[in-house]
């Protein structure tokens, strides 16, 4: 049976532990002019597999301290394994929730986890006051946006220089937002 809870910092070597990685045969194409911006779905030949590297300086919050860092932490557990997380965060300035990060083992990816954790979230950020919610992915990761559109989801920007001197560097961040009035 697959619980859910709020992490603990002797989660963190597990959670970090989970595979990230994607392949896909589809990436979204985004192109730009004076009247704004298209993103079309496109076939890539051979499929592209995407690593993310670790993350040294990654904030996943604690049960401890998320009062203190904005962060909040949920993780999908079956006994003693972490299947998926999700990181929130709120900012009450502009009363917006943010998904720091959202992960789901390949072994349980189309399973419904992903919307479950996403679920918690949204509770998260409505409990907290937030009007909406908000993530930022790269637009090789189609897998996650045709999942954020079904979450209900829409592309609301975009920046082409947020990878510049990172491992992702040539890919476009989409920024995505859901209302959560």
């Amino acid at each position: 049976m697959i619980d859910m809870r709020v992490a603990s910092s002797a989660d963190y070597d597990r959670i970090d532990a989970l595979d990230d990685s994607f392949t896909t045969d589809r990436i979204f194409h985004v192109t730009g002019g004076d009247s704004g911006f298209e993103i079309r779905s496109v076939a890539v030949q051979p499929p592209l597999r995407k690593e993310y590297p670790a993350d040294p300086e990654a904030d996943l919050g604690d049960d401890e301290d998320e009062a203190d860092d904005g962060h909040h932490t949920v993780v999908a557990v079956e006994g003693e394994r972490i299947l998926g997380f999700v990181t929130v965060s709120y900012a009450e300035w502009n009363q917006r929730a943010r998904i720091e990060q959202i992960t789901v083992d390949p072994e349980y990816r189309g399973k419904g986890l992903g919307g479950a954790l996403m679920a918690r979230a949204e509770s998260y950020g409505r409990k907290a006051g937030a009007r909406t919610l908000w993530l930022e992915v790269t637009h090789v990761n189609a897998p996650a946006v045709r999942a954020y559109r079904r979450f209900g989801f829409e592309v609301c920007g975009l920046d082409t220089s947020l990878y510049v001197g990172t491992p992702a560097e040539g890919e476009i961040a989409l920024f995505m937002s859901k209302s959560l009035d």
